[in-house]
C-alpha cells in the first residue's frame, strides 16, 4: 500500500499562534480548506473532537458535500452514541461519500475534559469500554444475520444492519499499556505524536507485538507540524517566530492548551511522552523540534520537522524506513501551510519513497 498524507480541518482558522475568531463553525474557512487539501494530493484530513467542539460527523458531511476525492478522518469519542447507531452512521456517510471515510476513536486523554461530557469512567475503563465499541462497530458492519453481543458495558440483542460500509479503516491511538492492547487487537492505523526515531521505533514495535496474537498487521500513522523554509536558518528563525507568537498568545489567555489536555503534567502518556523528548533538548534527531510541544504542555499534535522542504522530506523519509506508512500533516497558518505541504513536500516525499522502493526491487 502506498504512502498516504493526512491534513487537518478546523472548524474555523486559528491555531497556537492564530488567534481564533469568527463563528465557531466557519463554513467558508471549512470549504476552503476542504479545496486546498483536496488540489494539494492529500488522502484524508482529520476532522478532531473535544467536549467543547462542533460535532465531527457533521462536520465531515458538509466538508464531503464540496468535495470529489477528498477522504475524512471523523475522530470520534465511544461512550455517547450507542456502537450499533454509530456504526449505522459512518457506514451511511461510507456510503454517500464513495467510501472517503475512515474513523479514528478517541478515548479521551483527560479525565476532566471527559467529564465535561458526562463520562465518569477511568482511562483504564475508558480503553476497556472502547475495545467492546470497536467489537459491536465491526459486528454491525460484517454480520449478516442479527447478533448477540454481552460485555461490560454493552449488551445488544438481535443486532443488524441493512447498510455496511465499503471499506471503513479504524484508526487507534494512545501510548499507555492499556492503550496498545486495544491497538493490537483493533487498529487498522496506529496513530502517535510526532516522537524521536527511537521513541516511534520503540511504540511500533510494542503495537506490533500486541497485534501478533490476533494475526493482525497494524500501519502507523505520524502527527507533525512541518515549518518550511528556503533555507534552513531562514526555517528555524520561523521556528522561532512561531514560538514567540504562541507564547504572546498563551500570556493573554494562560488557559488556552488546558480544555485539550495540555499541562506541565498531562494525564496522558502520549504527552508525557512528547514531553519527555523536549527534555531532552528543543532540537533532536536530524530536524525534530520540540519548543511548541514544550510550550502547550504537549497539548495534542505539537511536534515539528524543521528545514527546507527538501530536508523535512528526508527527515520524514527516515520514519518511512522504520515502519511509518501514513504522515498526518497540520501547520501553525492551516490554509498557507496546506497550500505549501501540497505544493512543496508531499511530491518530494512521494518521490523519494517511489525511488526507494524502485532501488529495493532492483
Amino acid at each position: 500500500m502506498s504512502i498516504e498524507f493526512i491534513g487537518f480541518i478546523g472548524n474555523r482558522n486559528g491555531s497556537e499562534t492564530i488567534p481564533f475568531t469568527g463563528p465557531a463553525i466557519d463554513r467558508e474557512h471549512i470549504r476552503a480548506a476542504a479545496a486546498i487539501h483536496e488540489a494539494g494530493g492529500f488522502d484524508r484530513v482529520l476532522l478532531a473532537f473535544h467536549s467543547h467542539s462542533p460535532e465531527s460527523l457533521l462536520v465531515g458531511q458538509y466538508a464531503a458535500s464540496v468535495t470529489s476525492r477528498l477522504g475524512f478522518l471523523l475522530a470520534h469519542r465511544p461512550g455517547f452514541v450507542a456502537p450499533t447507531l454509530a456504526a449505522r452512521q459512518l457506514a451511511t456517510l461510507d456510503h454517500l461519500t464513495d467510501g472517503r471515510v475512515a474513523v479514528h476513536i478517541i478515548t479521551g486523554a483527560a479525565d476532566a475534559e471527559m467529564a465535561r461530557d458526562g463520562d465518569w469512567l477511568s482511562k483504564d475503563e475508558r480503553y476497556a469500554r472502547a475495545s467492546e465499541y470497536i467489537e459491536i462497530l465491526r459486528l454491525q458492519w460484517q454480520t449478516q444475520e442479527p447478533f448477540d453481543y454481552a460485555g461490560e458495558y454493552y449488551r445488544v440483542s438481535g443486532g443488524r444492519s441493512d447498510v455496511r460500509p465499503r471499506n471503513l479503516p479504524v484508526f487507534f491511538g494512545g501510548s499507555s499499556a492499556a492503550a496498545l492492547a486495544v491497538a493490537g487487537k483493533h487498529a487498522d492505523t496506529y496513530a502517535l505524536w510526532g516522537e524521536t526515531l527511537e521513541q516511534v521505533a520503540e511504540t511500533i514495535a510494542a503495537v506490533r507485538a500486541a497485534a501478533e496474537p490476533f494475526g493482525r498487521i497494524p500501519r502507523f500513522s505520524l502527527s507533525l507540524r512541518p515549518i518550511l523554509a528556503e533555507t534552513e536558518d531562514a526555517a528555524w528563525d520561523k521556528a522561532d517566530r512561531l514560538l514567540a507568537r504562541a507564547t504572546a498568545l498563551r500570556a493573554n489567555e494562560p488557559t488556552r492548551h488546558i480544555p485539550t489536555g495540555g499541562s506541565a503534567s498531562p494525564p496522558n502518556e502520549g504527552s508525557r511522552r512528547l514531553l519527555a523528548a523536549a527534555d531532552k533538548g528543543s532540537r533532536l534527531d536530524k530536524r525534530l523540534w520540540t519548543g511548541m510541544a514544550k510550550l502547550t504542555g504537549a497539548a495534542g499534535n505539537s511536534t515539528s520537522l524543521v528545514g527546507t522542504a527538501d530536508q523535512v522530506a528526508e527527515a520524514m523519509l527516515d520514519y518511512h524506513r522504520i515502519g511509518i506508512d501514513t504522515f498526518l500533516i497540520r501547520g501553525f497558518d492551516p490554509l498557507e501551510d496546506a497550500f505549501i505541504y501540497g505544493r512543496d513536500l508531499i511530491p518530494r516525499v512521494r518521490a523519494l519513497v517511489g525511488q526507494e522502493r524502485s532501488v529495493a526491487a532492483e
